[in-house]
């Protein structure tokens, strides 16, 4: 099982995001020394929080990240032209010297898609020709497109990625049947939301794996999970710290509308429910119990957990005292075996 850093990068109104750009770069140095695989950020557009560009920030920090990827989590792949996303993130592969991953999510804020004039019933297919698109461009073979949004005449990228046929494109999509089916047949990887308890875990894994079987895809890839995480030696600590400051975070995208109509999304509205949430998928637990947690998703097939620590007001020297305790105490238990 290996490990990824979901650096925050949306704060509160009252901060001024450039004076956070020094303490994100020491947590993907830290998270690099201590033996994680990756760093990822997220994209959000006009909303209630400053929010960094998730692109233009992973390049501010691929030097601290050294050997580990540097991942999008999510870019909101229909409100792009795929022309740009396909230039953009080869530039960024070659920051990195050929360690960036493309998350692409379909977003789901109304507001983004009415500011950008797109309908949201089109991110679906959007979000599928832009995925061929890319994928051909990253090729640097020429390439022919005719779709409903996007045509290209036998054009090809200048700029092609380090990593042969691109970066890997790990597809965000919720934890239910339509997501699994587009993850399996869009995605080398699908990372599933950080909500998603391990009873249903299970359960929607069973259709990711059915859907790669049916269309004769390779099996071989990352099995990809979000979690939040707050580790203390005192188990009531890490849930009072984490249930604050995920909640107040909790509350600020409470604004905009859910990504799908489903009871799984019913914690961005509802107090309890984000409650539960709390208890039953964030690891805001002590270190011994966190194994155990992860243990648990190792044994559905878990490949990768991609861990945040942060988020709204908490404190730098909270995040990083967890980041420690789980460098020390969690990470020995799950030795790395790949890049």
């Amino acid at each position: 099982m290996r490990f990824g850093l979901a650096v925050q990068n949306d704060f509160p109104p009252d901060v001024r995001p450039a004076d956070r750009i020094a303490p994100m770069r020491e947590q993907v140095a830290a998270a690099a020394a201590a033996g994680f695989s990756s760093v990822w950020m997220l994209q959000h557009y006009l909303g209630n929080m400053p929010t960094l560009q998730p692109i233009p920030t992973l390049a501010a920090v691929a030097a601290e990240a050294g050997d580990m990827a540097i991942g999008t989590n999510m870019l909101i792949l229909p409100l792009h032209h795929p022309v740009e996303v396909a230039e953009l993130y080869a530039t960024l592969d070659h920051i990195s010297n050929g360690r960036a991953i493309a998350g692409f999510g379909l977003g789901y804020r109304e507001n983004e898609f009415d500011a950008f004039g797109i309908p949201l019933d089109e991110r679906v297919s959007r979000y599928e020709e832009s995925v061929a698109i890319v994928r051909g461009l990253w090729s640097g073979s020429p390439v022919d497109f005719a779709g409903r949004h996007y045509t290209l005449k036998d054009q090809r990228i200048s700029l092609t990625p380090v990593r042969p046929g691109g970066p890997p494109i790990w597809v965000g999509a919720g934890a239910h049947r339509t997501g699994a089916r587009r993850a399996a047949r869009l995605g080398d990887a699908w990372i599933v939301p950080p909500h998603v308890t391990p009873e249903r875990l299970g359960k929607v894994l069973g259709w990711y794996r059915a859907e790669i079987e049916a269309a004769g895809a390779s099996a071989d890839r990352d099995v990809v999970v979000r979690r939040e995480l707050v580790l203390d030696p005192d188990p009531d600590r890490a849930m009072a710290i984490g249930r604050r400051a995920r909640g107040n975070l909790t509350r600020a995208y409470s604004a905009f509308n859910a990504p799908d109509g489903t009871a799984t999304y019913r914690q961005l509205t509802d107090a309890q429910a984000a409650e539960d949430v709390a208890d039953a998928s964030y690891v805001f637990t002590t270190p011994g119990e966190c194994v155990r947690r992860l243990r648990l998703l190792q044994d559905l097939g878990v490949t990768y957990v991609i861990l945040r620590m942060q988020w709204h007001d908490l404190p730098q020297e909270q995040m990083l005292a967890t980041l420690e305790l789980f460098r020390a105490e969690v990470l020995p238990h799950f030795p790395r075996t790949g890049g």
